[in-house]
């Protein structure tokens, strides 16, 4: 039973597909969490994997691929219509610090939940974050 959610930026997606910690903590915690990333921000994931990361690890596609689309079965997907309904009030609390940051922002509202970032611009936005080496804290207490 899934008592917490929690929303997972691009960058946190990333290191779930590129190193061990983060996947595993998602392979141990999704029975108890409810993880979700906003379209834009798998997207944007998927984007910087494919053009730019696992190249400068020499990873080719067929080797991160399966593992960013087995990361994507553990993840509940947030169509990019359902959150303009708080577009708005997620863009004027980042706005200052990076708007790009709109949709994570957007479904942490939208769900009343935190946001696992490592992105330092979600900081004063109203909307609670935690990093990678503190999230643990958050999932084990679901």
């Amino acid at each position: 039973m899934q008592h917490k959610r929690l929303v997972i930026d691009a960058n946190i997606l990333i290191r779930a597909v590129l190193g061990h910690r983060v996947r595993k903590l998602i392979e141990c915690y999704c029975h108890s969490v409810a993880f979700y990333v906003a379209e834009a921000n798998a997207e944007e994931a998927e984007f910087y994997l494919s053009k730019e990361l696992a190249a400068k690890r020499g990873l080719d596609e067929y080797v991160w691929r399966p593992v960013f689309e087995g990361v994507m079965r553990a993840i509940q997907l947030i169509a990019d219509d359902v959150l303009t309904e708080v577009e708005g009030p997620a863009k004027a609390r980042i706005a200052s610090r990076d708007v790009n940051d709109w949709p994570a922002v957007a479904a942490a509202l939208l769900l009343d939940c935190p946001v696992w970032t490592e992105d330092k611009d979600f900081l004063g936005s109203g909307v609670a974050t935690w990093t990678t080496a503190t999230v643990e804290i958050y999932l084990a207490s679901a």
